[in-house]
């Protein structure tokens, strides 16, 4: 396992229930619990993809590392970290004595060699919330070079997210100039054929290809509507010029 980061209307109402327009704070509600689903899809199929380990352990390139590929460079870097051992906080010391020894041991092993009966361990809640702050961290990148990145689907922004948290920005925007001009473009088919990578899995590479994939789908299916729309407001401007309007 590698380090992977270093220091993408109107609501339904039951028949009997008339429609009413929402809100604004309930639109602005609406809007950040539909952001929230594709970050927490996100962190996720990272999870599944970059594996998830509670205590330090040494990457494929030497790096002690510890929950979801964050790279902790130095000890310091582990000391800020609310680490724990059995169900009490890890003092400071402990955490510098754990560090040092993993980094002493042979990297790129599987993470359950560095693991020790005294090994400390990261709380889950602290590793998602590291994640969520490096995904947010890329979308901040991801909004620079693609200003209209909040407007994509979310299966594009579950792509991007998945290729920027594997390659880092400078590689996805500099090794993948067709890709990031196929999404600028919309031309989610062109992405799709242009994602893949080398070094992750076949199942990894066909996962972020299946998401540009469909969002060729939703935006046929937008377009299917916005067009359906159009004719039905033609035929009523045609009803109204001929029989008048409706009363």
């Amino acid at each position: 396992m590698r380090s992977a980061v270093h220091f993408g209307g109107y609501l339904s109402s039951p028949p009997e229930t008339p429609w009413t327009p929402l809100l604004p704070t309930q639109a602005l509600h609406a809007s950040l619990k539909i952001v929230a689903t594709y970050l927490e899809q996100s962190l996720a199929k990272l999870k599944e993809f970059e594996g998830c380990v509670p205590w330090m352990y040494r990457d494929t390139v030497g790096k002690v590392t510890v929950g979801v590929g964050l790279m902790l460079p130095d000890t310091e870097a582990a000391e800020s970290l609310p680490f724990v051992l059995g169900s009490r906080p890890a003092t400071p010391q402990e955490i510098a004595a754990e560090y040092t020894r993993v980094n002493s041991l042979p990297q790129a092993r599987a993470s359950t060699f560095y693991k020790s009966p005294t090994s400390l361990e990261l709380p889950q809640q602290t590793i998602d919330a590291k994640l969520t702050a490096v995904l947010h961290n890329f979308e901040t990148d991801l909004r620079t070079h693609l200003p209209h990145y909040d407007t994509l689907p979310n299966p594009v922004k579950l792509a991007l997210l998945d290729m920027i948290y594997n390659l880092g920005p400078a590689g996805l925007f500099k090794d993948f100039p067709h890709l990031i001009a196929a999404v600028q473009s919309g031309s989610w088919a062109e992405a799709a054929a242009r994602c893949l990578r080398r070094g992750p899995s076949a199942a990894r590479n066909n996962w972020t290809r299946q998401q540009f994939i469909s969002a060729v789908v939703t935006t046929i299916q937008a377009e299917a509507e916005s067009l359906l729309k159009r004719i039905w407001r033609s035929i009523r401007q045609i009803w109204n010029a001929i029989f008048g309007p409706r009363q």
